[in-house]
């Protein structure tokens, strides 16, 4: 299966759509995407990270506005009551840990990139809170970028490990999650996202 979508991105789509195309489908998200993009399509660093989040971002918004009135929709209707439920039973699973830690919670939630988080579920489980819209998409971005640092790592490794030889810009890495961690902390530190 894996390999069917592969295929079927590398030969319908330019890399750098199918790596936005790939960062926008749940569940696979930026961390299915960069992977995808830096190993399998062999494109530099510096241009699959900034396209896949951007992917990743863009259903966030809409997740965080419109999912509450569909899922109250699906609700009224014979057909979609159990997607509607498994909807909140999904979040309902997650949402401990999001408002034990408030903020960081969230961030956490989205930036480990395990199956089941990211930004997908982060804006659900967001929306369904009732947690503020601002906030949310911020702190989601924040922890999306994370989760792309982490799987940006582990690419870079993956392919030095399978081609004998480090890619050129790994060693623009360090320098790279330096700026990271300090634009995330500064974010933080200096804006008081609240996301209760």
């Amino acid at each position: 299966m894996v390999e069917a979508l592969q295929t079927f991105f590398q030969e319908n789509f330019p890399p750098q759509l199918a790596v936005l195309l790939i960062s926008m489908i749940p569940l696979v998200e930026c961390r299915g995407a960069i992977p995808f993009g830096m190993v399998v399509l062999n494109l530099p660093m510096w241009e699959v990270v900034p396209i896949a989040i951007i992917g990743n971002i863009i259903p966030v918004p809409f997740i965080l506005l419109l999912i509450r009135p569909v899922i109250n929709w699906f609700k009224k209707t014979k057909l979609f009551r159990p997607l509607a439920e498994w909807l909140e039973a999904k979040a309902d699973k997650k949402k401990d840990k999001v408002l034990k830690y408030s903020k960081w919670g969230l961030f956490a939630f989205v930036a480990i990139p395990i199956p089941g988080t990211g930004a997908w579920t982060g804006a659900l489980i967001a929306a369904l809170l009732d947690l503020r819209v601002r906030s949310a998409f911020f702190t989601i971005l924040m922890g999306m970028i994370c989760a792309a640092l982490i799987m940006t790592v582990g690419s870079a490794l993956v392919d030095g490990v399978l081609s004998g030889q480090w890619p050129a810009e790994f060693e623009a890495i360090g320098e790279y999650l330096g700026t990271a961690k300090d634009y995330i902390t500064s974010f933080f530190s200096d804006h008081s996202v609240a996301v209760s």
